[in-house]
């Protein structure tokens, strides 16, 4: 078996992983908080993360003083912010709309890198997006037009929606520091302000009250999206970007609602009905659609997948 190979296994059990973390994550919120839940996931994550980072960047993992504006953004909407929307969102909707939804990420970072970066969209790439949000629709309206022309979309999707516009801008902004520090410096500190960032708000949820009740459960959904889901799953990306390129690395991120139906039905026993199937199918093919086009270049800039 040759390396590239190997690399898609890696990649592979990486999408399953972040699949996983839905799962997790919806029975977290059973018994954490969501300001609580990202904070301990973070605790965990941040604990493991930076010895690694300090090991293997040697003396290079130090933030110049310029650059930490920028960290503390990518820290603030990226990490705190998607994740905070993220498991409110886990509160008022299934595991397997929010992974959905969430795979349209790569779209949604299309649409912000036009505008804040100057990236030209094209009528290809244009389209790919609108067949992908297409599929978002019918999973937020359940395939029904008159919840379209009431408005009255389930909550917990919407949440989840605003969530992957935080994550999508992480993304571009953090083209700003990629020519300076390696993805592992990068999300090392991002996780860090995070951490730091949610001290406040998990405090004011009054730990001492819901900790000792949290049951050997909830513990495990935040070590296995602590280690799994953050740390295993950046250092696995960031080794496939490295040895297979960014586009190639970002096509398995199709995977991820595969996944979260297979797994949301075996383990949280949610309904996998046919408007769930065909919108995972339309949202995958106009992701997929989307990572394999060209972009036009403008201002010297190239967006790829």
């Amino acid at each position: 078996m040759n390396s590239e190979k190997k690399v898609y296994i890696l990649m592979i059990t990486c999408t399953l992983f972040w699949a996983g973390a839905f799962i997790a994550g919806k029975i977290g919120v059973k018994e954490f908080p969501p300001f609580s839940l990202a904070f301990f996931r973070f605790l965990f994550a941040t604990a493991i993360i930076f010895p690694i980072m300090i090991k293997y960047e040697e003396k290079n993992w130090k933030l110049k003083k310029s650059d930490w504006k920028t960290i503390i953004t990518l820290g603030i909407i990226g990490m705190f912010g998607y994740h905070a929307l993220f498991f409110t969102a886990l509160k008022y909707t299934t595991a397997i709309n929010s992974a959905m939804i969430g795979a349209t990420n790569p779209l949604i970072t299309s649409v912000l890198a036009s505008f804040m970066i100057g990236e030209r969209l094209g009528i290809k790439r244009l389209g790919a997006i609108l067949l992908a949000l297409s599929g978002v629709m019918l999973t937020i309206s359940e395939g029904k037009l008159e919840i379209i022309k009431n408005i009255s979309f389930n909550m917990g999707d919407i949440i989840m929606l605003l969530a992957v516009v935080c994550w999508a801008i992480y993304g571009v902004i953090s083209k700003k520091v990629m020519p300076k520090y390696s993805p592992l410096i990068i999300t090392s500190y991002s996780f860090l302000v995070c951490l730091i960032a949610l001290v406040p708000f998990t405090l004011f949820e009054k730990p001492m009250e819901y900790l000792p009740n949290v049951t050997w459960k909830g513990w495990v959904s935040v070590i296995y999206m602590s280690i799994f889901a953050s740390v295993i799953g950046y250092l696995v990306q960031q080794i496939s970007i490295k040895a297979i390129g960014p586009s190639k690395t970002m096509s398995f991120i199709n995977l991820v609602p595969v996944f979260s139906i297979i797994l949301s039905s075996i383990i949280l026993k949610e309904d996998v009905t046919l408007i769930k199937i065909v919108s995972v199918i339309i949202i995958i093919c106009g992701v997929y659609l989307n990572s394999k086009l060209k972009v036009n270049k403008t201002k010297g800039i190239v967006k790829k997948g």
